[in-house]
C-alpha cells in the first residue's frame, strides 16, 4: 500500500495530536450554521497565519464522507495534472484512505489527468487541509489532485470532467480547493486586488478569474485548481459563491508591507 507521509507536520501545524487538536478548537466554530456546498476555497499557509480563515470556512459547511482535494503543485515534481488513486495519507490524528472508486472515475473521465505519486510526495497544499477535515468528520476518504499552471481551456475541460465523474459517482462529494491569494505585496495592494479575484469567484466566472489574475499579476497560487473547481461545481448545479472571511498575514505578523492574502469562500 502507498503511504503518503506528512511533510509539514511540526512546521505548518503541530505534529503532536493533542497540541493540534487544541489549536483546531480555536479555529473551528461548532455553533455556526452550516450549508451543503459543492466546493470551498481554503488557504494553506501555516496555521498561525491562515488557520482562522480556514477554520471558519470549514465551520460553515457540512463535511461529507467523500472529498476531492484540488491544490497547486509548488514543487514542480511529477505530472501537470496528478491524481493518486490508491493508498493512505497520514495525519497526526489518523490515516485517511484514498477513495479508489471516485479516483478511477476521475482518471477515466479525462486523459490529461495522470496517476502519479511524485507530485504529492512533498507538496503541502493538500496536506494542511486534512487536520481540519478529519477533526470535523473522521470518516472521510479523499481523492488528492495537484494541478500546475496551464492553459485555461485545459483547466476548464478537466473541471467539466471532474463534475461528470462526481455525477456518475452519485453520492455527495465536497471539492476542497486549496489556495492562498496575493503573495508578498503590501496589505493595501492585497486588499484591493484580491477583491477583484474574489468577485470573479463569487460570480463563478472562472475565465474572468483566470484573466484578472494574469492581468493584475495577482499571485493566487491555487488559480488553476480554482478554475477546475469552479467549472466542476457549475456542472453539478452551483450558481453562486460566498466570501466567508478574508485576511492577510499582516494581521498576525504586524508586517503590513509584505503580506500574503487568505480567502475562505464557499460555492453552492
Amino acid at each position: 500500500m502507498i503511504v503518503r507521509q506528512t511533510v509539514v507536520a511540526g512546521q505548518f501545524y503541530p505534529s503532536n495530536p493533542v497540541k493540534l487538536k487544541n489549536m483546531l478548537k480555536e479555529f473551528i466554530k461548532k455553533d455556526l450554521p452550516k450549508k451543503s456546498v459543492k466546493a470551498l476555497i481554503a488557504p494553506h499557509a501555516g496555521y498561525v497565519y491562515s488557520g482562522s480563515v480556514a477554520g471558519i470556512v470549514y465551520s460553515s459547511v457540512n463535511i461529507p464522507d467523500d472529498i476531492i482535494l484540488l491544490g497547486p503543485n509548488h514543487t514542480g515534481m511529477g505530472r501537470f495534472f496528478s491524481i493518486m488513486t490508491e493508498g493512505i495519507w497520514e495525519t497526526p490524528f489518523m490515516d485517511v484512505p484514498i477513495n479508489n472508486k471516485l479516483a478511477n472515475l476521475i482518471i477515466k473521465s479525462n486523459g490529461l489527468i495522470e496517476d502519479d505519486y511524485l507530485a504529492h510526495l512533498k507538496e503541502h497544499s493538500l496536506e494542511v487541509q486534512l487536520p481540519f477535515l478529519v477533526e470535523i468528520n473522521p470518516n472521510i476518504s479523499i481523492v488528492p489532485i495537484t494541478i500546475m499552471s496551464s492553459k485555461y481551456e485545459y483547466l476548464r475541460e478537466i473541471g467539466l470532467s471532474i463534475g461528470k465523474a462526481i455525477r456518475d459517482y452519485d453520492k455527495e462529494v465536497l471539492i476542497v480547493i486549496s489556495s492562498d491569494m496575493s503573495h508578498y505585496v503590501s496589505h493595501d495592494w492585497a486588499l484591493k486586488n484580491d477583491k477583484r479575484a474574489i468577485e470573479r469567484v463569487l460570480d463563478l466566472d472562472s475565465k474572468g478569474l483566470f484573466d484578472v489574475c494574469r492581468e493584475l499579476d495577482i499571485t493566487m497560487c491555487g488559480l488553476s485548481p480554482a478554475v477546475v473547481g469552479i467549472e466542476a461545481s457549475k456542472t453539478l448545479g452551483a450558481t453562486k459563491g460566498e466570501l466567508i472571511r478574508y485576511a492577510t498575514s499582516g494581521e498576525v505578523s504586524g508586517d503590513y508591507d509584505y503580506v500574503v492574502g487568505y480567502a475562505g469562500l464557499i460555492i453552492y
